[in-house]
C-alpha cells in the first residue's frame, strides 16, 4: 500500500482522479517548409468526450461518429488494456461512405451508417449505403446494400493497422510507430511489444496487401441485394503472464439486473435508470480464476480496471437489484485487504485522489475501507445469506481494527484522517480530518456495531460508544457559524484549522445508511443543521441546474472543469437526492433530480462520470469533461439509485420485514419498479401520483409495512 504523498507534492489532478495522463513533453516537429523545421507543438492527451465508445469489460471500442478508425487520438480496439488496432479505414471504390448516422445501440454495441454516390450515377438520391455492426468484443460486420436500379461493381478495400500501444501512454498523447503486419490466413498479422494482433475475414478477401495494410474484396451488388463480410480481432500475449487479467461477464451470462422493469410517467427516469443499468453491465469484471465472483471496473476509458471505492459504491448503489454484486465485490477486495501484521493492516486498498485546491490529495483506501463495511451490513439487510456475511465477518472486523488504529492515534484532535497516515511524517505531510470520512466512518461503526452483535462478536457496544461522542464533537468543531445560520467545514487540520470551503463533499453528511426495522442510522448532524446544509445544496453557489458543483461557485479557486473545483459529479448529486428525500426535505430532492434527470436526457441516458460545472442556460445542453469516464460505474449506480430512492424500499430481511417509505411529493408521477430482488426473490412496487406505495410481489417470509 502506497502512502498518501506530502501535501506539498505537487500530484497532477487528472492522474489522480483517474483522467488520462499529462500530455508528453516532447515536441514535435511540424515541417513548415522546404527542409525547415516548423514550430514546435505539443500533443495534448487524449480525450473521449465526443467518441462513440463501445464497452465490453476487459474489452472496448472507440471511434468517432462515423465509425472510422484514422489512427488518431484513443480510436481503436483494445483489451486488457492493450490496442489491439487503430487504424480501420472502410472504403467503397476509393471512396469513404458519407456519415449518416454513429451511435451506441447498448453500451457494448453501435451502429454506425454511410452512404456512397456510385461514379456516373445520375440520381442525386445514394445508391450505396453502408452498415457497420461494431461489438467491444472485437467483432465488425460491415454490409453494403444497393438500392439503386443498376448492378453496382465496385472494390470495397479495408485499410487496418496497429501500433499495439497500451492506454496510459496513449492516453497521455504519446504517438507509438505502426507495426507492420504480416499476411495471415484469411487476414492480417502484427507482432510486436509483447503481443500479436490478428484481424480475419470471412468471406476471405480476394487480395491482401501486406505492405499497405489493406484486404480487398471485388464485389458485385445487384439492384435491392446486399453483400455483408464479418471481421474478427483478437489478441495473444506473446509469453504467459505471471497474473491472468480479470475477464469479463462471459458470453450468454446475464447481468445480475436483468429482471429489473420500470414505468414511469417521467420517459426520463425510464430512459437513465435503462441505459445506466447497460452500461454498469459493460464494466463488470471477474478475477480469472474466480469467475463467479463480479465487481465493476471504475470506468472506461480511463480506469478500466478495479477501483475499489468506486466498485463498492457501484455494488451498494444497486443493492435493490439483488446481493449478487456487493457479495462478488466484497470477497474480491477481502482478497485484496492488507494482511494482518502489514503496515496498513485492514485496510482496502486505494490510488490517491485529488481532492480539490484546498485540499491535500487523499487516499481512496480510506473510503474504500469504510465503504467495506457499509456494503456488508446494508447487503446483509437487504438479504445476503447470514452465512456468506459470516464468511466476510473477519474481513470487516478487520477494517474496524484499521479504524480504530487510526481514531486512537489522535492524528486530528481524535477526529478520523486517512487510515493510511499512521507511518508517515506529519511534519512534512500534516495529516487532515475531513468531513465526509468523519460520516463514512461513523456509518461504519455503527454498521460494524450492528454485524457484531447480531454475529456474536465482541465490540459492537465499543463502537456505538465511539459513534455517539464523535457526533457531539463534530457538531461542535464542524460546524461553522455565518450569517446563513451556519455549514459544516470542510475539514480540519491538524493544528485546529478550520477549511471553510463549500463543496458537493457535504451530500455525504445525508448518507446515513440502512439500519434495523428499515430505519436510517443516526448523523453526525441535529434537525437544524440537516434544514441548513439542505438550504445550502439547492442554492446557485453549489446547483448550477444539473446538479451538485464539487466546489462552491463563489469560491476564487472554482473552475468547472475541475474535477474537484466545479465540475458536476453524479454520483455525489444522486446521493444529495436520496439523503435528503429521505430527511424529509423532499422539495430540495426535487430541485437536484430535475437537474440530474435533465442532463442525464441531453447525455441520452448514458451519464459521464462528471460533465461541467458550468450554470446552465435556457435552450443550451451541459457540457461535456474532456477527461471523464463514460460510462462509469459508480455515477451510471447512482443515477438508477436516485430513481430507486423514490419509492424509499428499506428492507431489514433479517428481521423479516420491508417497509415503503416514498417520497410523498411523487415528483417524477406514477413509477413501478418490478423486478427488484428483496431477500433473493422477486420485489415490486408501484407509488402512485399522490405519493402512495404499494407493494405487489414480495417474499411470502417478508413482513411488508408503511413508513
Amino acid at each position: 500500500m502506497t502512502a498518501p504523498r506530502p501535501a506539498q507534492t505537487a500530484i497532477p489532478a487528472e492522474t489522480v482522479a483517474g483522467a488520462p495522463p499529462a500530455a508528453s513533453n516532447r515536441p514535435d516537429a511540424v515541417p513548415a517548409g522546404a527542409g525547415r523545421p516548423g514550430p514546435q507543438s505539443r500533443r495534448q492527451p487524449a480525450t473521449a468526450h465526443a467518441d462513440v465508445l463501445c464497452v465490453s469489460a476487459p474489452a472496448m471500442v472507440s471511434s468517432g461518429p462515423d465509425g472510422q478508425l484514422h489512427g488518431d487520438g484513443l480510436h481503436g480496439f483494445y483489451r486488457s488494456g492493450i490496442r489491439q488496432l487503430h487504424r480501420m479505414e472502410v472504403r467503397l471504390g476509393g471512396i469513404e461512405p458519407l456519415a449518416l448516422h454513429g451511435e451506441l445501440t447498448t453500451a457494448a454495441q453501435a451502429r454506425f451508417l454511410g452512404a456512397v454516390r456510385v461514379p456516373g450515377e445520375l440520381d442525386p438520391d445514394p445508391a450505396l449505403t453502408v452498415e457497420r455492426l461494431r461489438h467491444a468484443d472485437g467483432t465488425e460486420a460491415i454490409t453494403v446494400r444497393n438500392a439503386g436500379s443498376r448492378p453496382v461493381r465496385l472494390p470495397l478495400e479495408i485499410t487496418l493497422g496497429t501500433d499495439l500501444g497500451n492506454l496510459a501512454e496513449i492516453g497521455a498523447g504519446t504517438r507509438l510507430p505502426d507495426i507492420p503486419p504480416q499476411v495471415q490466413s484469411a487476414g492480417l498479422r502484427w507482432i510486436g511489444r509483447g503481443h500479436s494482433a490478428t484481424v480475419s475475414a470471412r468471406p476471405s478477401p480476394h487480395a491482401v496487401l501486406a505492405g499497405a495494410g489493406v484486404l480487398r474484396w471485388d464485389l458485385e451488388v445487384q439492384p435491392g441485394a446486399r453483400w455483408a463480410v464479418e471481421l474478427r480481432v483478437e489478441l495473444e500475449p506473446l509469453a504467459p503472464s505471471a497474473v491472468r487479467p480479470p475477464t469479463g461477464l462471459g458470453a450468454g451470462v446475464a447481468a445480475p439486473w436483468t429482471d429489473l422493469r420500470i414505468r414511469c410517467d417521467d420517459p426520463r427516469a425510464e430512459l437513465l435508470v435503462t441505459r445506466s443499468l447497460d452500461a454498469l453491465g459493460g464494466l463488470l469484471l471477474a478475477d480469472a480464476d474466480r469467475p463467479g465472483d463480479l465487481y465493476t471496473a471504475s470506468g472506461a476509458p480511463w480506469r478500466f480496471g478495479l477501483a475499489p471505492a468506486d466498485a463498492l459504491w457501484a455494488a451498494r448503489l444497486t443493492l435493490p437489484l439483488g446481493t449478487r454484486l456487493a457479495l462478488g465485490t466484497l470477497r474480491a477486495l477481502a482478497r485484496r485487504q492488507a494482511p494482518s501484521g502489514s503496515r496498513g493492516e485492514g485496510v482496502v486498498p486505494g490510488p490517491l485522489r485529488h481532492a480539490g485546491p484546498e485540499l491535500p490529495p487523499s487516499c481512496t483506501a480510506t473510503e474504500a475501507t469504510l465503504l467495506f463495511v457499509t456494503l456488508l451490513a446494508e447487503a446483509w439487510r437487504w438479504g445476503l445469506p447470514r452465512a456468506e456475511t459470516a464468511e466476510l465477518l473477519p474481513a470487516a472486523e478487520r477494517a474496524l481494527a484499521a479504524l480504530r488504529a487510526t481514531a486512537e492515534a489522535g492524528l486530528v484532535d481524535g477526529f478520523v484522517a486517512d487510515l493510511t497516515r499512521l507511518g508517515d511524517d506529519r511534519s512534512t505531510a500534516p495529516p487532515v480530518a475531513r468531513a465526509e470520512v468523519q460520516a463514512q466512518a461513523h456509518r461504519a461503526a455503527l454498521h460494524g456495531a450492528e454485524l457484531l452483535e447480531a454475529f456474536g462478536r465482541p465490540g459492537a457496544q465499543h463502537w456505538r460508544d465511539w459513534a455517539q461522542e464523535l457526533r457531539g464533537r463534530f457538531r461542535e468543531r464542524f460546524w461553522v457559524d455565518d450569517l446563513s445560520g451556519g455549514r459544516p467545514a470542510a475539514a480540519l487540520t491538524a493544528d485546529g484549522r478550520v477549511v471553510n470551503a463549500v463543496t458537493s463533499s457535504f451530500v455525504h453528511l445525508l448518507d446515513l445508511g440502512l439500519g434495523a426495522e428499515g430505519t436510517s442510522l443516526p448523523g453526525l448532524l441535529d434537525r437544524e443543521q440537516t434544514r441548513l446544509l439542505a438550504q445550502r445544496l439547492v442554492a446557485p453557489e453549489l446547483d448550477c441546474g444539473w446538479g451538485l458543483r464539487t466546489l462552491g461557485a463563489k469560491s476564487p479557486r472554482f473552475n468547472p472543469l475541475g474535477h474537484r473545483s466545479g465540475a458536476v459529479r453524479v454520483l455525489e448529486t444522486a446521493l444529495a437526492v436520496s439523503g435528503l428525500a429521505d430527511a424529509g426535505f423532499e422539495r430540495e430532492a426535487g430541485t437536484l433530480l430535475e437537474g440530474l434527470l435533465d442532463a442525464g436526457a441531453h447525455f441520452a441516458g448514458r451519464v459521464p462520470e462528471m460533465y461541467a460545472g458550468e450554470q446552465r442556460l435556457p435552450n443550451c445542453s451541459p457540457v461535456p469533461h474532456p477527461a471523464a469516464c463514460r460510462p462509469a460505474a459508480a455515477s451510471a449506480a447512482a443515477a438508477a439509485h436516485a430513481v430507486f430512492a423514490l419509492a424509499g424500499v428499506r428492507p431489514d430481511v433479517p428481521a423479516g420485514r420491508a417497509v415503503a417509505r416514498p417520497v410523498s411529493t411523487a415528483p417524477l408521477g406514477e413509477l413501478e419498479l418490478a423486478g427488484l430482488r428483496v431477500a433473493g426473490e422477486p420485489f415490486s412496487v408501484r407509488v402512485s401520483r399522490i405519493g402512495v406505495a404499494v407493494v405487489e410481489e414480495a417474499s411470502p417470509q417478508l413482513q411488508l409495512g408503511k413508513g
